[in-house]
This record gives C-alpha cells, sequence and structure tokens, in this order.
C-alpha cells in the first residue's frame, strides 16, 4: 500500500492521538495492566496531550495512506530531560514513533526516522535521543539498525507499575 509522509500541525493532533493509542494498546496489550494501558491512553494519548506537545514547539511528522488519507504512523520530536542527556541543550527527544503494525516492514518507520534526524540535524542538534521499554525487542532492533546505542536506564510508570526503559542516544554530527 502506498503511503505520505508530511509534516504535522496542530490540526493533526486527533490523528496522532488516534494512532498512539492504538499502536501502545497493541504493544503492550497482554504485557502491561490492561486497565493501566487505557488509563495511559486517555491521559498521554489524547488529542489534548499532542495539542500540547505541538504548542510547546515540538515537531511531528504524519504518514497516511496515499488513498483516503487514512493516518498510519507519526514520529514527534521534542526538548528532553531523559537520563544522560547533556545540560548544554545539545540533544533532542524523539519522543514517539509509532506505526500500525500492519505497516512494520514497509519503510513507514524508517522515513519518519528519517524526517525526525534531519530536523535535528537542520535545528543543530548533536545527538538524538530516545527512550524504549526493555522488553520491547522489536522496537530496540529497529533503533540499533538506526544508529542508536544505550547511554542511560530509567524507570517508566504505567499505572501503578514501574518499568524498565532503555534510553539510546544516536549522534547527528561529528562532535566539535
Amino acid at each position: 500500500m502506498e503511503w505520505t509522509i508530511r509534516q504535522a500541525t496542530e490540526d493533526d493532533a486527533g490523528h496522532l492521538a488516534l494512532i498512539g493509542g492504538a499502536t501502545f494498546l497493541e504493544t503492550f496489550a497482554g504485557v502491561l495492566d490492561g486497565q493501566a494501558i487505557v488509563d495511559h491512553c486517555r491521559r498521554e494519548h489524547s488529542q489534548t496531550a499532542y495539542e500540547t506537545h505541538l504548542k510547546a514547539g515540538a515537531r511531528a511528522w504524519l504518514a497516511e495512506t496515499r488513498a483516503g488519507n487514512a493516518p498510519i504512523g507519526f514520529s514527534l520530536l521534542g526538548q528532553t530531560h531523559l537520563p544522560g542527556s547533556r545540560a548544554d541543550g545539545t540533544d533532542i527527544e524523539l519522543k514517539r514513533i509509532y506505526t500500525l503494525s500492519r505497516f512494520h516492514g514497509g519503510g513507514v518507520g524508517n522515513a519518519l526516522m528519517e524526517r525526525a534526524v534531519s530536523h535535528a540535524r537542520n535545528e543543530g542538534y548533536l545527538r538524538l535521543l530516545l527512550g524504549v521499554y526493555s522488553g520491547n525487542a522489536r522496537a530496540q532492533a529497529f533503533y540499533a539498525k538506526q544508529g542508536f546505542v544505550p547511554i542511560a536506564n530509567r524507570q517508566f510508570q504505567v499505572g501503578d507499575r514501574l518499568y524498565d526503559d532503555v534510553v539510546l542516544a544516536r549522534p547527528l554530527r561529528d562532535e566539535p
């Protein structure tokens, strides 16, 4: 199936929320507590949450089917507060990169990553950081192919439980 990618606007917050909630549920159903997933998605993947990200200066890219413009994935880039991030402001975070599973392996993830990397480089950042659930081997393999390496760990709360994340970094240019 053919798809396109464009920069998202605040008007696309509902699309980002739909994809975010669907992919979070799809990825973590059976791993995390079901009610905790639903509550997390209501809070972290609401239209208001994405509007807030975009109003605060985050940038997003939306993947859509060419026929009908159905949203199928997105990437979201914003300021970082991850462990291992540099205090000098030269790091930026890939806060989300989600693709509906039906579209895995078709190049959508690579294209969404390229948009985020290109923007971060153009803005002068030296590293791109992200956090990924330590039990998500598929995502970690994708990030390793994209040039990310582990730099720290953190804990991520969903519901009343803490889960281990790995913080990864990818250099964007040669450092001075």
